[in-house]
């Protein structure tokens, strides 16, 4: 397994009751990109996107990112 980066996006909307739908539209992005986020399947997310989310969700991006390490080979 290698080293990763996981989205808790899904438990930060569980935390606040709130829809991905709802978030998609607070941070303005399509609720397809957002899914994509959502589902750790982004190669990629701005800065700025970091930032909304962090608004729309009140948390610190802490919250939303983790960092999990992979088996060294």
């Amino acid at each position: 397994m290698k080293s990763e980066i996981i989205f808790n996006i899904d438990v930060m909307l569980a935390k606040r009751k709130m829809s991905l739908t709802e978030l998609s539209e607070k941070v303005g992005i399509t609720l397809a990109n957002m899914s994509i986020l959502k589902t750790g399947k982004a190669k990629a997310v701005k800065v700025s996107t970091l930032l909304k989310l962090c608004e729309a969700l009140d948390c610190e991006v802490g919250d939303l990112l983790e960092y999990r390490r992979g088996d060294e080979d």
